[in-house]
């Protein structure tokens, strides 16, 4: 989801909604209150009208600050352009940044930030604090705002799915992700045809299937082994199968015993056994991403868990004919409370306008035409990654990843889940992904790990200076 171009922690879009990483930023007294109030203020009085739905003062500068990751900043700077094209008169400064924490953290404690900020990348901005400090503005108006190239629709119909609940804290929404991230295991289609292998629907076909892969010469799996988040991301989508949204409530909620839960503690126990009976590549627990998915570009190892950036981010490593697809998650039983097409699936690449913006209402301008359809269809075209605005992907042919992601939301239907705690405590999200990668690597037991897990949780749900957040 990068410097090297991908030297950090987490690559390209996994560290929106996932990366442990992240800057706080002090809250500030007298700090301006997240609100339309403030938008309206700083946006310099312009009268709203229908082709100035925000109330935009023409020559007022833009700043608009990027992460420059995976994905580059070119669909970025394009929505820039049209933006330019509406508002000759305003003199727009684009910044595309890797370290996007580590630039603003100062400017939001001076109370100088940009209009906008994509604030994504490893040592992001830590989001519940931006919303704790009334850093941030609230959307609304932008959501309510009509959308730029789908007449009739207001913005906030044109997303897909629960892309306004990821951006909504405390009944505000103050952020927009323009990506639609979903996370599986992914294979080789070509491989799998050639060897004869069936992708599997349940986890004893899973184990199965991995006993044959390995007599045949090629590791079962591998894994982003220096950032274990990756492969924690099938065991969490395996727990929500087998117990359903009241499993991921509890989790997000901090209720207690919320990680003693069965569910989590077979999902654990099913990636114990993985490691156990020898089915995760030798070695992998030493691998970065970029070398743990070079290998499997190799077919060194059939399966590797990651989210649907990966196939834009392999482009030029991955071989000709690999045809990398996505499948979802098996599932642990016949039992569980979800079908085994439900998918973990998110918005993410997470857009703001700071409470103290300049220019408020051209950084909520901006970001209408930032998400507008044709913008949208440009960057899945450019990225294979399926945008967070409905029917973009309509009429194009697509690659075999965003195909296979783009089949996978189709078939979850309704069937799609999130977990939130990540955005909501990186604290324990932290400790989430040190204990999975202590189980996988067979230093704690399922028992071990669930009962580590809880004890954080249980923490960050004492600790009275922690903004809790339900669901």
């Amino acid at each position: 989801m990068n410097p090297d171009s991908q030297v950090r922690p987490y690559p390209t879009r996994r560290t929106i909604l996932k990366s442990a990483a992240v800057l706080s930023v002090p809250a500030l007294g007298g700090c301006v209150t997240a609100g339309k109030e403030s938008g309206e203020t700083k946006a310099g009085g312009a009268e709203k009208t229908a082709e100035n739905p925000l109330g935009v003062k023409a020559d007022a500068p833009l700043e608009v600050v990027v992460f420059k990751g995976g994905y580059g900043d070119e669909y970025a700077v394009k929505a820039e352009a049209t933006y330019q094209q509406k508002y000759p008169q305003a003199k727009i400064d684009h910044k595309g940044l890797q370290k996007v924490g580590e630039a603003m953290q100062p400017r939001f404690v001076a109370g100088t930030p940009p209009d906008v900020v994509d604030n994504t990348g490893a040592g992001r901005l830590d989001i519940a604090t931006l919303v704790s400090a009334n850093q941030v503005t609230d959307l609304a108006d932008l959501l309510d705002a009509p959308s730029l190239d789908q007449p009739g629709k207001k913005v906030r119909d044109t997303l897909l799915p629960g892309v306004v609940d990821d951006g909504t804290f405390a009944g505000k929404t103050v952020a927009l992700n323009f990506t639609y991230t979903v996370w599986g295991l992914w294979y080789s289609k070509s491989l799998f045809a050639d060897r004869g292998w069936t992708y599997p629907k349940t986890w004893d076909e899973m184990v199965a299937l991995c006993a044959e892969i390995k007599k045949a010469g090629v590791a079962p799996w591998t894994y982003q082994g220096k950032y274990p988040e990756y492969i924690n991301d099938p065991l969490l989508s395996m727990a929500a199968k087998a117990g359903g949204a009241d499993l991921v409530k509890a989790v997000d909620n901090l209720q207690p015993g919320a990680w003693k839960q069965d569910g989590l503690v077979q999902a654990a126990t099913a990636f114990a056994e993985l490691a156990g009976q020898g089915y995760l590549m030798s070695g992998s627990e030493a691998l970065s991403h970029t070398e743990a998915q070079a290998a499997w570009c190799q077919k060194k190892a059939a399966f590797i868990p990651c989210g649907s950036w990966l196939e834009a981010e392999q482009k030029g490593v991955a071989p000709a004919g690999f045809d990398m697809v996505m499948g979802t998650v098996p599932a642990r039983s016949s039992s569980d409370k979800l079908p085994v097409t439900a998918v973990q699936a998110a918005s993410s690449e997470s857009f703001l306008v700071p409470a103290k913006a300049k220019n408020a209402a051209g950084g909520q301008e901006y970001l209408r035409i930032l998400f507008s359809k044709q913008s949208a269809t440009a960057f899945a075209e450019a990225n294979s990654t399926l945008p967070a605005v409905a029917g973009a992907t309509d009429g194009l042919t697509l690659s075999s990843g965003l195909g296979s992601v783009r089949d996978a939301v189709t078939a979850a239907g309704s069937d799609t889940f999130t977990y939130r705690f990540r955005t909501w405590y990186a604290p324990l999200a932290k400790a989430v992904d040190d204990a999975t990668g202590e189980l996988v690597n067979k230093r704690i037991s399922p028992a071990d790990w669930s009962t580590r897990i809880q004890k954080a949780a249980d923490a960050v749900a004492k600790d009275s200076s922690v903004t809790k957040f339900t669901r």
